[in-house]
């Protein structure tokens, strides 16, 4: 995107979009970047650069370049119909990107007979290690669970066992994440316990990624996953 004179991005989630802001402001500077989510909203005058969340893009304004993560998204049965509104209608004058899963190709194809496909493999293994006490999993480790309840409950047990553990979720005020994000990042602590949330695209320092619970509730039922354990691997786009 900084390759063009203007551009816009949107991603999944509004952390996520915060920590690109934040990456793209270091190089071209807070003066020429946007950031716009359904929470916070910085437009500076004459920003070139736009990150969002998907449902924030302004589609109404012309950019060279413009891209949309995790695309595979519009099969989500409630925020499907903003990808794939995006995936047939959004482009940049110069270049678009949609990126996710290689699940999606196929749509991808039909819908966009002139897409060309680009496939990165992943950075690292991932290795399946068996199931393992919390009080018992390596430093650098995110323990994912999937009620906001569990999320303080098991961070309050690291705390007393291990001595620390920063906490993410969605439903945190983006100053909060911001803060507990840097402070496992930066090796103030070695646990970080979060929802699944963190596994859309959001890029962290994590070798051990565990689940305390295989069961989750989408918002219609309640279904079973096989549980598993990442070695070494990095949570976000090398970890989901």
């Amino acid at each position: 995107m900084m390759a063009h004179s203007d551009g816009v991005i949107g991603l999944p989630l509004r952390l996520l979009a915060r920590e690109v802001y934040d990456k793209i402001v270091a190089i071209k500077g807070a003066a020429n970047v946007a950031l716009v989510t359904g929470e916070e909203k910085i437009t500076p005058q004459r920003a070139s650069y736009f990150v969002c969340t998907v449902e924030a893009m302004p589609v109404n304004r012309s950019f060279e370049f413009l891209a949309v993560d995790e695309i595979q998204l519009a099969a989500d049965p409630e925020r499907g119909h903003i990808f794939t509104d995006r995936l047939l209608h959004a482009r940049g004058t110069r270049e678009t990107m949609f990126m996710g899963s290689n699940i999606i190709r196929g749509w991808i194809q039909k819908l966009v007979p002139r897409a060309k496909f680009m496939q990165r493999e992943r950075f690292s293994e991932l290795t399946y290690k068996g199931s393992k006490k919390i009080s018992r999993l390596p430093s650098r480790s995110a323990i994912v669970t999937f009620s906001t309840n569990d999320v303080y409950a098991l961070a309050e047990l690291v705390r007393r066992q291990r001595g620390g553990a920063a906490v993410v979720m969605g439903s945190l005020s983006p100053r909060t994440r911001n803060a507990q994000v840097e402070l496992y990042q930066s090796g103030d602590v070695d646990y970080l316990v979060a929802t699944d949330a963190i596994g859309m695209g959001l890029n962290m320092d994590i070798d051990h990624v565990a689940f305390a619970s295989t069961y989750k509730f989408d918002g219609a039922m309640t279904r079973s996953s096989m549980p598993l354990r990442w070695h070494r691997s990095q949570a976000g786009r090398d970890g989901t």
